[in-house]
C-alpha cells in the first residue's frame, strides 16, 4: 500500500473551524509543515476536506518489508 504525503500551502486564517480541525488531525499546523500519511479511505476523506489548503503527493510506502 502506498503513503501519502501532504504538505499546508496555505494559511489557515480566516478558515473554518472544522477545516482547522480537519488539518491538525492530518498533523498540519503551518505553512510548509508536511506529514506522511497511509493511504486510507479516512485519510481521503480528510483530504477531500481541505483540498485548497494543502498538496497531496504519494510516494512508495517506507514501512513495508521487501523480504
Amino acid at each position: 500500500m502506498a503513503a501519502l504525503k501532504v504538505t499546508q500551502v496555505r494559511s489557515i486564517i480566516g478558515t473554518k473551524p472544522a477545516h482547522r480541525g480537519t488539518l491538525r488531525a492530518l498533523g498540519l499546523g503551518r505553512i510548509g509543515k508536511s506529514n506522511t500519511l497511509p493511504d486510507r479511505p479516512e485519510i481521503r476523506g480528510m483530504i477531500a476536506r481541505v483540498p485548497h489548503l494543502i498538496t497531496i503527493e504519494e510516494v512508495p510506502d517506507a514501512t513495508k518489508d521487501d523480504q
